[in-house]
């Protein structure tokens, strides 16, 4: 059972990242300081530094409680969701990403700073709670696709995920970034990252669809 102790640490360490999650809403990552975070804390900045060493550390802890969000999200698909179709399934994932703005942002545009300038140990944490948001989109494959094989399911996972590293930039554009692309006569079509992400898994899983790749008894 924690202690005092034990409750207070995680309770301050989760104002912390509630803070800097605020502020993110609204300013960018380079914009963001120790400073500002502890400003808008119950204990100030000072304090921070008994749970992180650096800014990357808090966000390294905001990603952190990102993917186990997300994580969350694909278990109750699995456990609640019997049978899904492709698109059925493509919907649902696609759904659970449309609320993790905040992560698929980090991934795109900060994820080699925070992990650089991290402790190992932190760093260690984080890349668990990531390696659970893997494991539970392969039960859910295993679960609704059982014609995937241990390889068919790597290769959608390859894809799947390298492919959100990208997301955010072609779903969220600055107004300099249109007025830029409008000088260099760039059409950009507009789509949401549900929009996006789903036309890829649907696409993904369409072969698996109803026993279509299952091998001939």
């Amino acid at each position: 059972m924690p202690t005092a102790s034990e409750k207070l640490a995680k309770a301050r360490k989760e104002e912390i990242v509630n803070a800097c999650a605020e502020l993110y809403e609204t300013m960018s990552f380079n914009d963001i300081t120790l400073k500002e975070i502890g400003a808008k804390t119950s204990f100030g900045r000072t304090s921070i530094y008994n749970y992180f060493q650096t800014k990357e550390e808090i966000f390294l802890a905001l990603l952190e409680k990102e993917y186990g969000a997300w994580a969350e999200d694909l278990s109750r698909i699995r456990m609640t969701q019997d049978p899904l179709s492709a698109d059925d399934f493509a919907d649902a994932l696609a759904c659970t990403l449309q609320k993790r703005t905040c992560m698929l942002k980090l991934m795109a545009m900060n994820l080699y700073d925070l992990e650089a300038k991290s402790r190992l140990e932190n760093l260690a944490v984080f890349k668990t709670v990531y390696a659970r948001s893997l494991q539970e989109i392969s039960l859910c494959l295993e679960k609704f696709f059982p014609c995937m094989a241990t390889k068919d399911i790597q290769q959608f996972t390859y894809a799947l995920f390298p492919f959100l590293f990208g997301v955010y930039p072609y779903t969220e554009v600055t107004e300099k970034q249109k007025k830029a692309m409008a000088m260099a006569h760039v059409d950009y079509p507009r789509y949401s990252v549900y929009e996006i992400i789903r036309s890829l898994i649907a696409k993904l899983l369409l072969p698996y669809e109803n026993g279509r790749s299952c091998p001939a008894e």
